[in-house]
């Protein structure tokens, strides 16, 4: 088990380290230099000269990369000239919102799809079962703003039930004060991920319940519901155990989507307001937050794999 999980560590490492060296490349290759794509167009060559000193893009390229990772090591992400404050203040800001609401929409739609597709699985072929499945294919197959725009339209604008715009608050305390202008966002980012979900979790349940195991727990006597909730469930829990640690990319391009529609103060509204100001050492920050992300999804799907299924640990690669 401790050589699986040091295996895992070590390359999620490894894979660290080559994203901050292409995520640190992507600054030289804008066009004209950071410098042209974050001043004005009409600044002067003195100008420019200060800026690229006082930023340390004056110096060779491995000094750069160097002291931004040690900066990066210390807690020093930068500092962003839009908004005239460091980094690190600006996502410390943004970056628990978006949390907070990734683990709820999360949480959400792991409950849903599972009970979703179990219930799909133990009625396979019924008219509840396509209707269902028509559904979610409709949901998968429909962008998140459009999502976001009609659930603002029917449940704000017509039924006057919800507020359009998501809670406005400095903290994760302030932000859950309002619980409902989270319903929108909430619901408008957990859709697709239980359009995902639930149709893995029906052909997983499907598969498990054809399984050998399933046959032997029946000839000992036990019910359908024990077979289904105490041994079908926890084996099938392994695609979505993956699925989620995959998804995670996916949840947070689409918490950048609902984020700048519902106005919410996190990490996607950052990110949409940096774009549209060019301001890059923002943008840096969160493509290589981003990308460790997905990093430790993929580790936590491989870590999570290894609990549920303990033959895991021992398969030699």
């Amino acid at each position: 088990m401790i050589t699986y999980l040091a295996g895992r560590v070590v390359q999620a490492l490894a894979v660290v380290a080559l994203l901050s060296i292409v995520t640190f490349l992507l600054m030289p290759l804008l066009p004209g230099g950071p410098a042209h794509a974050m001043l004005e167009k009409d600044a002067t060559a003195v100008q420019i000269t200060d800026f690229n000193h006082e930023m340390g893009l004056d110096q060779p390229l491995w000094t750069q990369y160097w002291i931004w990772v040690r900066n990066l090591a210390q807690g020093n992400l930068g500092f962003s000239p839009r908004l005239n404050q460091p980094v690190r203040d600006a996502i410390g800001a943004a970056l628990p919102k978006t949390v907070l609401l990734m683990s709820i929409s999360t949480t959400l739609a792991v409950v849903i799809s599972i009970l979703l597709g179990t219930f799909q699985a133990t009625r396979r072929n019924s008219v509840a079962d396509h209707l269902l499945t028509a559904t979610m294919f409709t949901l998968f197959a429909t962008p998140s703003f459009f999502l976001a725009l009609v659930a603002i339209l029917v449940f704000a604008v017509y039924l006057h039930l919800l507020p359009p715009v998501a809670p406005q608050g400095e903290t994760a305390p302030a932000i859950l004060s309002q619980p409902l202008a989270l319903v929108l966002p909430v619901l408008t980012l957990a859709v697709i991920p239980i359009a995902v979900l639930s149709r893995y979790a029906r052909s997983s349940v499907l598969d498990n319940m054809a399984e050998n195991y399933v046959r032997t727990a029946r000839a000992k006597g036990l019910s359908e519901r024990q077979i289904l909730w105490g041994h079908v469930l926890r084996n099938s829990m392994l695609p979505m155990a993956t699925l989620l640690g995959l998804g995670l990319p996916r949840v947070l391009g689409g918490a950048l989507i609902v984020e700048q529609v519902f106005n919410y103060p996190g990490m996607g509204l950052l990110a949409w307001r940096a774009t549209l100001s060019r301001d890059y050492p923002i943008l840096l920050v969160i493509v290589l937050i981003v990308g460790i992300a997905t990093v430790v999804g993929n580790l936590l799907a491989d870590l999570t794999y290894a609990v549920l299924d303990p033959r895991i640990r021992y398969v030699k690669e």
